[in-house]
């Protein structure tokens, strides 16, 4: 009898036990993304990518007082947008321009001095609003001649695509609180060299904003590529492996320690691949361990610069005749961005993915900005990190992956624990990372240790 009441007693103790660390665990999955998926539209992304079209040309030296044609009139457009979206949500956006003066000097495609004019549309944080995430397109458009701003430009794939997805992901997640801030912004004279990209992010450094990441939209879509094939269900993302602004210090812990490959903008890509992963597996995200494609860049390069993380999102297959191209037929091959190249339902499976990563970024906790490790010629790892400050932090997991794996292979849930012991897992075989958790199972990305512990 005694024998059966300590094992009833013992099941009961168990149980409790279990039952409470069950409460701990977080939700594997927030139903809000779907919710978020479902509700963008190709519909309206087309009815944006045909109305940026209609403007002839948005190259960056072109008209700027039309009230039908050129980047003027697409800014003024695309402000009154972000305006329209902000009234359906009871003035829930901050729309306002950003600009700049470049001077003629500064770059062989700019001969005259130019004011570069950003559109940017803010949805504020309601609890950590000086933390943001951004999703970033480029308003303007090229022909062959970089300098030709009177000729027609469409640019409907590069890049009214991933303008409209922008403004479409600003359209869905205007109708959800997160508690930070999401900018949601038109960026200019990227086919210059960059300059919208560069006048913001350097704003943003001097300013102190806390960039968690930016996901840079730039043609997102085509579907038939120059080599025929013709794909509508992958998708790149381009990740420099560091920050091209670490100092002799952290360029020597990558070299002794490992994590040539764990710098924060690859990070942000283990991210992107991740949630898409989750909650669109119909997707198949390619990761792409280069800043961008060869010998080319994009507007997310400026905030790496900066030192923050940023991420280039577009098509796999790319069609070299519709980019850049003076429109034509030559040889019996069409030439030219026209609307003709644009997948609308592609676009919209690849605004969605933006969308549901800002949301994601913007619902969780604020990542630990401190991971130590230690574990030198020992037979378990010690990793210790400092802890969150969030009333929705829920606990924190550490992952690990082979050296030679892209994405994170394994994870221990650890609870509110900031320390903690990897038995048995051998430092030298693995590359590790601490992320936060918060209550609605939405996590931030994998912080990268960087300081070590030392040896006891």
């Amino acid at each position: 009898m005694i024998r059966y009441l300590i094992l009833f007693l013992c099941n009961v103790i168990f149980g409790l036990t279990a039952s409470t660390s069950f409460s701990q665990t977080p939700p594997s999955e927030d139903l809000r993304m779907y919710e978020i998926i479902n509700q963008i539209s190709s519909e309206r992304i087309e009815q944006d990518i045909r109305k940026l079209v209609s403007f002839g040309t948005r190259h960056t030296l072109s008209d700027t007082t039309s009230t039908t044609r050129g980047i003027g009139a697409a800014r003024r457009w695309i402000k009154s947008e972000f305006e329209s979206i902000s009234k359906d949500c009871n003035d829930c956006l901050e729309v306002k321009y950003h600009k700049g003066l470049i001077k003629a000097e500064d770059s062989r495609r700019i001969p005259k001095d130019t004011w570069i004019v950003n559109v940017l549309a803010i949805k504020r944080g309601t609890q950590f609003p000086e933390h943001y995430v951004i999703m970033s397109g480029d308003i303007d458009s090229r022909i062959s001649d970089p300098l030709d701003a009177v000729n027609d430009s469409p640019g409907a794939n590069d890049n009214a695509s991933g303008m409209a997805g922008v403004i479409e992901a600003s359209r869905v997640l205007s109708k959800y609180d997160f508690p930070c801030s999401i900018i949601f912004v038109g960026l200019s004279g990227e086919e210059q060299g960059l300059f919208g990209g560069k006048l913001l992010a350097k704003d943003a450094k001097e300013l102190g904003w806390n960039i968690l990441g930016v996901l840079n939209n730039d043609m997102i879509g085509n579907i038939k590529g120059i080599d025929g094939v013709i794909d509508n269900r992958s998708f790149r993302i381009f990740s420099e492996p560091g920050p091209a602004s670490m100092d002799e210090q952290q360029q020597i812990w990558n070299r002794f320690y490992g994590g040539e490959v764990d710098g924060p903008s690859r990070q942000l890509a283990r991210y992107v691949e991740r949630m898409t992963r989750m909650y669109m597996p119909e997707m198949n995200p390619k990761m792409i361990y280069r800043l961008d494609r060869f010998g080319r860049g994009g507007h997310h390069r400026p905030f790496n610069d900066e030192g923050f993380a940023g991420v280039r999102i577009m098509e796999t297959h790319e069609n070299y005749n519709m980019q850049h191209q003076d429109i034509r037929v030559e040889d019996g091959i069409e030439y030219g961005d026209v609307i003709e190249g644009v997948n609308f339902e592609y676009a919209k499976k690849l605004t969605a993915v933006n969308a549901i990563c800002l949301a994601g970024m913007a619902w969780a906790p604020q990542a630990p900005s401190l991971v130590m490790i230690g574990g030198a010629v020992q037979a378990s790892t010690r990793l210790k990190w400092d802890p969150v400050e969030d009333p929705n932090l829920l606990g924190y997991k550490i992952y690990w992956r082979e050296t030679t794996s892209s994405q994170w292979e394994f994870s221990r849930w650890v609870g509110m624990k900031t320390e903690f012991t990897l038995e048995n897992v051998i430092i030298d075989n693995f590359l590790f990372g601490v992320s936060a958790l918060a209550k609605d199972g939405n996590e931030s990305i994998v912080v990268y240790p960087r300081t070590l512990i030392p040896r006891r």
